[in-house]
């Protein structure tokens, strides 16, 4: 019997219908938000959609300093989960604490790919005991998944949580920032560093610094990638300068990787880390990212053909907003989910607000107070028949 038909605190759906905007025609497009709990009381979800409409969910349950990872997918036009399968191969090392450090999922190739932050228990350790950048792959059927593998060969000191994307032809990138031996000590001597796979993720080239130039990293922010299919790749990340500079910088390959350029999304001015995350989506319509700067969220619509950004957009409202998620479907309608009062071991509300294809705010939003439990945040994917699921 599946999760949703056993479990006590299965299913919270809050359905939403309203007007998304109008198009030139004068034609209403009418999208829909569905907000589900993740399953077995689990945490930090993380949701990519396929081509046929299936959603796929990883998750995080156990001990915040040492769980393990679960899989579980959800059938086009459904609101079930099916019955979770473990992702981990060595029990107990993942870890929680901090939010940004969990699990990232990408699909490609017919395969599930998972990267995550190593807990403190898992193996092997890299240079100077430091925790491993974790990845793992389903098998061609997606019952099971294969044997954990540390992806850091000559990088060490990993903090902020890695990322991982994939496209339909095989390729597979795993990035994550770090420093080698002979960086400059502190935030400004860490990098961001591309693994690469051609073959599915069987094997990966060992860990590259992404761009010449030194942005430094934030050390214990998130990162979000991205791969569009047609060879170009997307990096987000927190940059660290000098002591107050953490930018937001959006790193962009047209080659797979094998080369970035460097832009800034947006500026931010502050002597601490803010331990924030990043997210990326695309569809026909187009590419948007979302981030954190000062309490707020916002995000921009990226031109891939040009690499230009729209000025940055914010939801209406003051609350203090962390880790958003977004997704856009086929006709431009854009929802920006995220949490609210959440911070070190402390939960809060879920919110989320959809924008129509021009960027302005539409009539769908609302709040799920106590939304977000301790060490998580939301996801969101945009269905195929345009509405959107937000998994918290």
């Amino acid at each position: 019997m599946k999760w949703f038909m056993s479990h006590p605190l299965a299913l919270t759906v809050l359905a939403y219908v309203s007007m998304a905007g109008r198009g030139d025609a004068g034609d209403v497009r009418a999208a829909r938000v569905a907000v589900v709990r993740t399953p077995d009381g689990g945490i930090q979800p993380q949701a990519a959609i396929d081509e046929k409409g299936t959603v796929h969910l990883v998750y995080f349950r156990g001990e915040p300093l040492g769980g393990d990872l679960f899989y579980s997918q959800m059938e086009p036009g459904s609101l079930e989960f099916s019955a979770p399968v473990r992702v981990n191969s060595q029990v107990s090392s993942v870890v929680a604490a901090g939010t940004i450090r969990g699990a990232q999922i990408a699909l490609g190739g017919g395969r599930i790919h998972v990267a995550w932050n190593g807990s403190g228990k898992a193996l092997p350790k890299n240079a100077a005991g430091s925790t491993p950048m974790l990845y793992t792959r389903s098998n061609s059927g997606r019952t099971a998944f294969e044997e954990q593998r540390n992806l850091m060969r000559k990088t060490s000191v990993l903090d902020g949580g890695g990322t991982v994307a994939a496209d339909a032809d095989g390729n597979v990138y795993v990035a994550w920032h770090g420093r080698t031996e002979d960086a400059p000590e502190g935030e400004v001597g860490r990098a961001m560093f591309v693994a690469r796979s051609t073959d599915h993720g069987a094997t990966f080239s060992g860990e590259a610094p992404a761009v010449d130039q030194p942005t430094g990293a934030c050390a214990c922010c998130g990162t979000r990638a991205l791969a569009d299919g047609r060879g170009d790749v997307f990096v987000l990340y927190r940059a660290a300068t000098a002591s107050v500079n953490r930018d937001m910088i959006l790193l962009t390959s047209r080659d797979r990787g094998s080369h970035f350029q460097a832009a800034k999304l947006h500026p931010w001015r502050i002597n601490m880390c803010p331990m924030s995350s990043a997210s990326l989506a695309r569809s026909d319509a187009g590419l948007v990212a979302a981030w954190e700067t000062a309490n707020r969220v916002y995000f921009s619509r990226i031109d891939t053909k040009v690499s230009k950004l729209s000025p940055p957009i914010a939801p209406p409202g003051s609350a203090d907003r962390k880790h958003p998620a977004i997704a856009i479907n086929a006709k431009g309608e854009t929802l920006l989910a995220w949490a609210e009062g959440t911070g070190w071991q402390r939960g809060g509300s879920l919110a989320w607000q959809s924008f129509d294809r021009e960027g302005r705010p539409a009539d769908i939003k609302g709040r799920v107070k106590d939304g977000i439990p301790v060490w998580s945040l939301p996801t969101v994917v945009a269905r195929l028949d345009g509405s959107f699921l937000i998994v918290h």
